[in-house]
């Protein structure tokens, strides 16, 4: 396949799109943000979500939303049975809650906007 082609495949290629808002738990702010950065590459190691580069960004309340893209509903699946991923959900539930998406302030604006977060 040549890269021209690959390049198609990937234009068309429909992933499922996952949004995730996490509270740190008091005093694990730095701890969450260490795994929120390893989470995609982990996920990419197993062949669960796309090259696409995660967006990262902070709501009025501090918390953190992260943007990524599944490769497919069936990786989502897959999820649920992989070591590799059970252990890094694993520290999440050590240092975060994950928090419904209407639960952040930005919820009710027209227009949400946050705050961008990079290394």
């Amino acid at each position: 396949m040549t890269a021209s082609q690959r390049l198609c495949m990937t234009f068309y290629m429909n992933g499922i799109i996952a949004v995730v808002a996490s509270r740190p738990k008091p005093g694990r702010e730095q701890e969450l943000w260490q795994l929120v950065r390893s989470r995609v590459p982990t996920l990419r190691k197993e062949g669960l979500v796309t090259d696409g580069v995660p967006t990262v960004m902070r709501p009025r309340d501090r918390k953190l939303i992260e943007v990524s893209e599944w490769k497919s509903r069936e990786a989502i699946d897959a999820v649920h049975k992989n070591p590799s991923v059970l252990a890094m959900w694993e520290k999440f539930s050590a240092v975060c809650e994950c928090v419904p998406l209407k639960t952040l302030p930005e919820a009710d604006d027209m227009f949400a906007g946050f705050e961008s977060v990079v290394d």
